[in-house]
């Protein structure tokens, strides 16, 4: 099947994350078509989104767009209608709708969601400490944290830490050796605040392999033999089971979906 292409705009008067991001989701569910995407972030005049609108004809763009000016957003709902583009206001029905709801008007503030607030603080405080506190470097760290990781080498602690970090939560882990004596901090944490992370023997097998080729290593070694990795899955199973924590199985699951797992099942505020 020939590959079809599209120009997709992402027009806002402020940054364009929004619909830029937005655009990239709705357009991922069509695989097979082949997107040109362009961003056009703080359009402030009307001559500016106008010019844009002229090369969208061009190309025959789809539109997503994010704009708190009444003008500029009335501007692009006419030309598109006249012009027969394809075109999502992706800010403004939902402000009406919500603004209805509570009887309130929105105030149409540019860069509004960015602006610098105490979230905004957190989320960078939340960052640092899980920088500071990545792969055990400080155990005491686990007495002050939000949550608290716990793995055999290759089940996503670092990653999720810094994931669970950009939603303000404050996150150390510490990686499971059966030879290594525990910190008895660990023991001191609620384990309602303590995250178990496994995976399937197979799948880290692979990872393990996919890691020592990286290091220009031969695939098979100690570190991704069958019967070591065995060991350390039940040691931390183990573990698991005497702390009582939650327990998750990280194959085959994204970052996001672990994410999100554990923070629904911890009822961490995001």
């Amino acid at each position: 099947m020939k590959t079809m292409k599209q120009a997709v705009y992402a027009i806002s008067d402020s940054s364009g994350e929004t619909s830029a991001g937005f655009s990239r989701s709705m357009m991922a569910q069509f695989p097979e078509i082949e997107i040109k995407q362009r961003r056009f972030g703080f359009v402030q005049t009307t001559a500016e989104l106008n010019h844009i609108l002229q090369q969208a004809v061009v190309e025959d763009a789809i539109l997503f767009y994010t704009l708190s000016h009444r003008e500029l957003d009335e501007i692009v709902k006419d030309f598109t209608h006249r012009n027969n583009l394809l075109a999502f206001d992706i800010l403004n029905p939902y402000l009406d709708r919500i603004g209805q709801r509570f009887q309130q008007h929105p105030s149409h503030e540019i860069g509004a969601a960015r602006k610098l607030n105490a979230q905004y603080f957190d989320r960078i405080a939340a960052i640092d400490f899980a920088a500071e506190n990545d792969d055990g470097k400080n155990p005491r760290s686990m007495l002050h944290a939000d949550v608290v990781l716990l793995g055999i080498s290759r089940t996503s602690k670092t990653p999720l830490s810094f994931f669970l970090a950009n939603q303000h939560i404050k996150v150390t882990n510490l990686p499971l050796v059966p030879q290594a004596q525990l910190p008895p901090e660990l023991w001191q944490v609620d384990p309602k605040k303590i995250v178990g992370l496994t995976n399937d023997e197979e799948v880290l097998q692979k990872i393990r392999q996919e890691r020592m080729l990286a290091y220009g290593l031969q695939a098979t070694t100690a570190y991704s033999d069958t019967a070591k990795i065995q060991a350390e899955l039940d040691y931390a199973d183990q573990l698991y089971q005497k702390l009582n924590c939650l327990v998750i199985n990280v194959a085959n699951k994204s970052i996001e979906e672990v994410a999100s797992i554990i923070t629904s099942e911890l009822k961490l505020p995001i």
